[in-house]
């Protein structure tokens, strides 16, 4: 396979780290040649809070996958969460330049520059500028303003910053594993490549993919982003309800969940027991199932809360025609998609990445839903011209922050 053929998405979660290997083939469609996984040590709520430990969870990955794939692994579109992610949206406003008013590639990219001059804190640094729409003179609702007439150009976009500390210590994890960062890629976004229809970004929809450490939200609507966000829960915190209830270890606890975890007690029969493992050597013991439930909803419904409170924070909560899409680890849990549409009060479906070929019997899975946005949003990078160029941010950061990929959606 050539290197300029391969596109690679990495994934660093809170719970596990994931390599994902895509060729394109003769046709241009994307095929999943190799798959990596392993648990992710050094993460906390989508944050690095131990370099080495995230280095060597990233290299038992990449090397898994480089194995099945039988290529080398040199860079990597690598995706990015945590609380410390912020966004706004912004417009911008410039006057056609050409004699003959026509709006030109250039007039595009100075009117996202314009958009995104708002004023940053020194200890954050911008990820993503997105545009939303374009207005020229009184007309709006444009996506491609370029060949169009016009005196004056509007740009409204969707600005993505992150913790400047934080962006740095995911990609010197990486790049201490011997790794390219090519691009690092809020997960949301990356995910809704993998797992959203055009006509569903189009009608209006919320994603909300629940991963380990933390819940990431993006609403679209109309073809674009609209908000995004990130909750400081996930399904670690399950986890660690489950233990601290059933007085059992933590990894005790997350099997138990994974195998038995409900997070609807009214769709658990009365009569079903579960065992417990004993601490320390003490004999096991069993409970009716609907006790793990009952431990399990109320975190679950404390998430999807606070997730839709985000989304009434917007002015899209009454306009996600398409209702809203779940996916990530922690959407698996039986009953969550029921006890999610008694809390949005709107239609709930599942997430499972779409869009490739190759080992999709491997990848068929909710918490796959962001390593394969990865290598589609790499994709759809190559295939577009129209990046924006911009000055390096002071201190050299890696270098990466030069080219801002826009009209993605």
């Amino acid at each position: 396979m050539a290197k300029e053929d391969m596109i690679v998405g990495l994934d660093i979660g809170t719970t596990k780290v994931c390599a994902i290997v895509a060729e394109v083939d003769v046709s241009g469609e994307l095929r999943v040649v190799g798959v990596g996984t392993s648990p992710s040590e050094g993460l906390r709520r989508g944050v690095v809070v131990n370099v080495e430990k995230t280095v060597q969870s990233i290299q038992k990955a990449v090397g898994e996958a480089e194995m099945m794939a039988g290529v080398k692994i040199e860079s990597v579109y690598v995706g990015i969460g945590g609380e410390h992610i912020r966004s706004i949206n912004s417009r911008g406003v410039i006057a056609v330049s050409g004699p003959d008013h026509e709006i030109t590639a250039t007039d595009q990219t100075r009117v996202i520059d314009a958009a995104r001059a708002v004023s940053i804190p020194p200890d954050r640094q911008v990820i993503h500028v997105l545009p939303q729409e374009f207005t020229v003179d009184e007309q709006s609702g444009i996506k491609e303003p370029i060949g169009m007439s016009g005196v004056r150009l509007e740009a409204e976009v969707h600005i993505v910053t992150g913790a400047v500390t934080s962006v740095q210590n995911l990609i010197k994890s990486v790049s201490r594993a011997g790794i390219e960062v090519v691009e690092p890629v809020l997960e949301p976004i990356a995910a809704s490549h993998s797992v959203l229809s055009p006509d569903e970004q189009e009608m209006g929809v919320a994603l909300v993919d629940i991963g380990g450490g933390a819940t990431n939200l993006a609403v679209f609507y109309e073809g674009s982003v609209r908000h995004t966000a990130v909750i400081g829960l996930g399904g670690q915190n399950v986890t660690n309800d489950v233990a601290i209830g059933l007085r059992t270890p933590w990894q005790q606890a997350e099997r138990i969940k994974q195998d038995y975890g409900c997070a609807l007690q009214s769709e658990v029969a009365a009569e079903e027991t579960i065992t417990v493992p004993g601490v320390a050597g003490r004999v096991s013991y069993q409970i009716p199932r609907r006790e793990l439930a009952a431990i399990i909803e109320p975190r679950m419904e404390e998430i999807f809360s606070l997730v839709f409170k985000e989304i009434r924070r917007t002015e899209y909560a009454d306009l996600l025609s398409a209702g809203i899409v779940l996916t990530g680890g922690g959407s698996l849990l039986n009953g969550v998609s029921k006890l999610a549409e008694q809390v949005f009060d709107m239609p709930v479906n599942a997430g499972l990445p779409q869009g490739v070929g190759g080992l999709i019997d491997i990848i068929n899975a909710p918490s796959y839903a962001t390593g394969v946005g990865l290598v589609l949003y790499g994709h759809r990078v190559r295939s577009r011209n129209d990046r924006v160029k911009i000055p390096e941010t002071p201190g050299g950061l890696m270098g990466w922050l030069k080219n801002l990929v826009t009209g993605i959606f």
